[in-house]
């Protein structure tokens, strides 16, 4: 098969493929016309978020047997288009569920103990032991929004912390155990300390948090979102942390990023994103959470398992 490679990612899975047989060719350099014109062959494409892989793009790759997705979100790929055409979806959530897991705990721990804050403090020559007091989660109820890869990572880092996780997932049932217990959302608001979102972008999820959603939590609860940035209605939590009902945030991800994922884009809701900025009590990444050295190279082998499994020995 003739694979086009839309993005970079690691060099194991085109030398994977290459072994194997097929044709591997790097079109990260092309766009617009250019870039479409050298679908017309393609069989196979791997892409990261630098493409809107709509039917409108799809059109120009008529051979197209399959699109890998080196990473987890699938939301710039057309998925009905993809089912009527036959097209197979690959994804790779287990190649970077570590390095959010990590990454969610990092910013929680960092949050709660201010640790940014004293860190900027020290480095000007203040040392404030009263103000930089922080907060211990150990004895918190931790509710997690979404159980697949991620959540279930995350989950699984929490267990030194003695937490109690609770676990809301609309899409799959019966998956409580020793470490985490499986409740409705209703449950999760009413009970958690932390809550963070591990959920895919959909029309159904984008600002699932909003003013609704914050006004539901019973506690003052520490707020995570290392998934996607339209999954949170961003004025709404700046009014709750303003009210109380949320004592601070780690947000990976920003509502306002291009839909690239590579930068953040200039709109009439910038007031919004000045007011984000400059809130004491959010904590801030430039959605990284899943990138690592380590996992930079597991989401392209993870992509190579899934590839060959299928196209080995002509089983498709």
């Amino acid at each position: 098969m003739k694979v086009n490679f839309i993005d970079s990612v690691h060099p194991v899975l085109s030398t994977r493929l290459t072994v194997a047989g097929h044709t591997c060719e790097d079109l990260s350099e092309y766009s617009g016309e250019e870039l479409l014109e050298q679908l017309r062959d393609s069989e196979g494409l791997v892409v990261r978020s630098r493409l809107m892989l709509n039917g409108t793009v799809l059109a120009h790759a008529p051979k197209l047997k399959f699109i890998a997705r080196c990473g987890a979100g699938m939301e710039n790929i057309d998925r009905a288009y993809c089912a009527e055409h036959g097209i197979r979806l690959y994804s790779s959530p287990e190649g970077n569920r570590d390095a959010v897991a990590e990454h969610t705990v990092g910013m929680l721990l960092a949050l709660m103990n201010k640790l940014p804050k004293a860190d900027r403090e020290v480095r000007k020559g203040i040392w404030d032991r009263k103000t930089n007091t922080g907060n211990e989660l150990g004895g918190s109820n931790v509710g997690i929004i979404g159980f697949g890869q991620m959540g279930t990572a995350f989950a699984q880092r929490l267990l030194g912390f003695d937490v109690k996780v609770l676990a809301y997932d609309k899409y799959r049932k019966g998956f409580e155990n020793e470490m985490v217990e499986e409740v409705t959302l209703e449950d999760l608001l009413d009970r958690s300390d932390v809550v963070s979102l591990h959920l895919p972008l959909t029309e159904e999820t984008e600002h699932l948090a909003d003013a609704n959603f914050f006004a539901r939590c019973t506690k003052s609860v520490w707020f995570i979102n290392t998934a996607r940035g339209p999954l949170v209605d961003t004025g709404a939590l700046l009014d709750a942390i303003d009210n109380g009902k949320v004592r601070g945030a780690c947000l990976d991800v920003l509502e306002f990023e291009e839909r690239s994922l590579q930068g953040l884009k200039v709109g009439k809701r910038d007031s919004i994103l000045q007011r984000l900025r400059a809130s004491d009590h959010v904590l801030l990444s430039p959605h990284v959470a899943g990138l690592t050295t380590e996992s930079y190279f597991k989401l392209a082998n993870v992509l190579a398992d899934k590839i060959l499994n299928d196209y080995a020995d002509g089983k498709l």
